[in-house]
Formats: structure tokens, sequence, C-alpha cells
């Protein structure tokens, strides 16, 4: 089991996404996706996410919000649990990612990108609403074929 952290960086009406573009045997290669990524020993999900944002973007999270936890399961991985933050308040200047390259696009154009099918439905619900919900997505492959949404 993998966990994991991503984080919606927001500016401006744009979220900081990562096009993936330089990692090798990268399950993400050519996708879009927030900032983020696995845990390390001992560390919490907030701990994650901070190192995780320094380290790709160079910037420093001051406030961040925990929005979901989403599950992915698949017939090609193993199942993965990842906490999605937002955050629209930090610091620092952006560095160079190694990962693939960072760019501030439009909210309302980043589902219009190469993204998982399933981190559309997660991030349609973060923009519409302010309430915490977990996400089951169930992948057969890289094809999305069943979604659940709990909310609280």
């Amino acid at each position: 089991m993998i966990l994991s952290t991503l984080c919606y960086i927001e500016k401006d009406g744009e979220y900081l996404m990562l096009h993936r573009t330089k990692k090798k045997n990268d399950i993400n290669i050519d996708k879009w996706i927030g900032i983020g990524g696995k845990f390390e020993e001992k560390e919490s999900p907030e701990e994650c996410i901070l190192r995780e944002v320094k380290e790709e973007t160079g910037l420093e999270l001051l406030e961040y919000k925990l929005r979901c936890i989403v599950t992915y399961s698949s017939t090609n991985w193993e199942t993965e649990y990842m906490y999605v933050f937002t955050s629209n308040n930090f610091i620092g200047d952006l560095t160079e990612c190694n990962e693939g390259d960072l760019a501030w696009v439009d909210k309302n154009e980043v589902l219009n990108l190469n993204i998982w099918e399933g981190d559309k439905i997660f991030l349609e619900k973060i923009q519409n609403s302010d309430r915490f919900f977990t996400a089951k997505l169930e992948y057969d492959g890289d094809k999305l074929t069943d979604y659940k949404i709990n909310e609280y």
C-alpha cells in the first residue's frame, strides 16, 4: 500500500499544476497533477505535504486545508491512499522541478488538461464544495471503472 499527499496551490484563480514529463517509469507520465508525493518514514500527512511542496516547487505553505482522502485501487498498481490538500497562502519563488514542468493554470481549464479521470471527479468536488469527503476510485489499468464519494 502507498501513502501519498497532493496539494492544489491556488493564486489569482489559477492552480499550480505539474506536467509530469521528466521521470523514468512514471505512472503519471504526460499527465498534469497537483503537487505532492509519497510519505517518508514517520511523516504525518502535514509533514509530507510541506516537504513535497518545498522540494517540487520551492514554495513554503503557510496555511493549508485537508479537503479529502482518496483511495485508488487498480488492476495495475498497488492500492494508494492520498491525502488531498488545498492552499492559497504561501511564500517563496518557484524553482525548476525535476519531475516535470510547473505551470499556473486557470482553475476553469484544469479539467480540460490531460489528468486522470478520477482526479477530475474529486477536483470538481473540491472546487464546488468546502465539505470534507472521501473518494474511492477503481481502475482497470488506466481506465476508471467505478467511484464512490462519501461526504462528512
